[in-house]
């Protein structure tokens, strides 16, 4: 039995997913556990060039937006002030990892930015509900 999931519908384009990570082992389980599922997914390894695709993309191009928290140089959190300034309509697309939502600073941000976060280290399937419920239009909820 294949192993397909509600992202591939007929004649329809498949969902994409964007991830920005800078641990490419994240980047690289993700894409190959998803793309066997049917989505596209583009990535980026940090949250500069995250920032240029995403403001030189097309509205509508992404489905969801996966921004892992911590990154050197460029965090989440910097990224998320960016989209909420330049490109409000990607900011309800995104979902935040962390292996910290302990720190006060992480917990705040992620209050405040009342998007859906999935706890490192997670399972891919925990992940793709995430995914699956913020595509489809409801926050979702957070996962670990």
């Amino acid at each position: 039995m294949p192993n397909r999931s509600h992202s591939e519908v007929p004649g329809k384009r498949p969902s994409r997913l964007f991830v920005i990570d800078d641990e490419p082992t994240i980047r690289a389980a993700i894409k190959r556990f998803l793309t066997r599922r049917g989505w596209e997914v583009e990535e980026a390894e940090d949250g500069r060039e995250a920032q240029r695709l995403l403001l030189e993309s097309e509205p509508g191009r992404y489905d969801v937006i996966m921004c892992d928290l911590r990154m050197p140089h460029f965090t989440g959190s910097d990224l998320y002030a960016v989209l909420l300034q330049k490109r409000p309509d990607l900011v309800k697309l995104l979902v935040f990892s962390t292996g910290d939502v302990a720190s006060n600073e992480a917990s705040t941000f992620l209050e405040g930015s009342e998007r859906p976060v999935i706890e490192k280290p997670f399972e891919l399937q925990a992940l793709e509900q995430v995914l699956d419920r913020v595509r489809d239009g409801g926050r979702g909820s957070a996962a670990s």
